[in-house]
């Protein structure tokens, strides 16, 4: 595997990838990599014919300074674990690198992005409409490779390559979880013992709940599954909400979209953690 730096360097070596009719797999991470990273990346090498994995903790999409200064930086690990999924080329650029002057673009990124996440990290999907679409102008990719735990996230992707005109396909890969449920995000080695033991939780919950899309109203099983979720140890919900699958907006009824799909995001002690489920 090469570590690339500059952008510079990527460009011209995607230039030359693609002269020679190569398909291009890329995988944006903010490192700290753990198995559902590497999943990305393993997908990527089975259905191209070669992948790039990115490594930056791009600071525009933060909107709380805590939060992007105690973000693990695990580099060294991280070259070690992309090698071992098959990445040829790492992008670790620094910020100056990457924002050698300020982004000031804002993008119309419409109703996908007016909910949930949207309120709650105010600027957090124009940072990554900014840090992705830099990306893929610098990469060109043939593919590009995100997971589902970010389900709004990806939402979001899709209105930014349909406002650049990127002819770039977006594949949403599913979440990959510990063995006790829960889903595996790079905040998880934040949490305390005793918080992570009972994290799964919302998992569980989750799970449960699709059982009762036929018995409870839309409202009355969001209402159950927060009540649930704040009664564990440690935990409080931010919000639950069902949505349509592609507009990101709530359904009032099941009948609203074939497949609603339930997000969730909860604050287990200081750790803000995000989940979703499908209540098909």
């Amino acid at each position: 595997m090469k570590v690339i730096r500059s952008v510079k360097e990527l460009t011209e070596t995607m230039v030359q990838l693609r002269n020679e009719n190569k398909s291009i797999g890329l995988v944006p991470t903010m490192g700290a990599l753990h198995a559902g990273h590497l999943s990305l990346m393993e997908r990527a090498r089975k259905e191209n014919d070669v992948v790039v994995a990115s490594v930056f903790v791009n600071p525009t999409q933060f909107n709380n300074p805590t939060d992007l200064a105690t973000y693990p930086r695990t580099e060294e690990a991280d070259c070690r674990l992309m090698t071992d999924a098959g990445v040829d080329y790492a992008f670790i650029p620094s910020v100056e690198e990457v924002y050698p002057e300020p982004d000031t673009r804002v993008f119309d990124l419409g109703e996908v992005a007016a909910v949930m996440e949207g309120p709650m990290r105010p600027g957090h999907f124009n940072g990554v409409a900014q840090i992705v679409s830099k990306l893929f102008a610098m990469v060109t990719p043939t593919r590009a490779y995100f997971g589902e735990k970010d389900f709004q996230q990806i939402a979001v992707i899709r209105r930014m390559v349909q406002l650049e005109n990127f002819e770039i396909e977006i594949v949403d890969c599913p979440i990959k979880r510990h063995d006790d449920g829960l889903a595996m995000s790079s905040r998880n080695v934040r949490l305390t013992p005793d918080q992570r033991k009972v994290a799964p939780a919302i998992h569980r919950i989750l799970a449960e709940s699709t059982g009762l899309k036929h018995t409870l109203a839309v409202e009355e099983l969001k209402r159950k599954v927060i009540a649930e979720i704040d009664a564990q140890p440690f935990m409080k919900t931010e919000y639950f909400e069902i949505v349509h699958p592609l507009t990101m907006q709530p359904v009032a009824s099941w009948s609203d979209t074939d497949i609603p799909v339930g997000c969730i995001t909860v604050y287990c002690g200081d750790v803000r953690l995000i989940d979703n489920i499908k209540y098909a």
